[in-house]
């Protein structure tokens, strides 16, 4: 099985948040799980949605704000196992084309 997630952590201050951010990506490293990150949040794949939940906790609390904003939205496919990347093939096949603006 895998749990395929869109974790968004963000501190509620003034200016640029990358810094905290990159602490709850950095969080993510002592999970057993595969992230990518994006302007908008990151995805993270893991087996099982215990070991998600841990991995998005610590991210949540890697964050040295007052005030933390996190979202986390939850695919969690119990009969079938399906990557993040398969999910965006898939789409694409149906497109015929890479799923952006910037094909060919």
């Amino acid at each position: 099985m895998t749990v395929i997630a869109l974790l968004s952590v963000a501190p509620v201050i003034e200016g640029s948040m990358s810094g905290e951010v990159a602490k709850a990506v950095d969080a993510l490293d002592e999970f057993d799980v595969t992230y990518e990150t994006n302007p908008m949040g990151t995805v993270i794949e893991a087996k099982s949605i215990d070991e998600l939940f841990a991995a998005a906790a610590a991210a949540h609390n890697a964050v040295d704000a007052d005030r933390v904003s996190t979202v986390l939205k939850i695919d969690d496919k119990r009969t079938t196992s399906q990557s993040a990347n398969e999910k965006v093939e898939a789409v694409e096949t149906h497109l015929g084309r890479p799923a952006r603006s910037d094909h060919p």
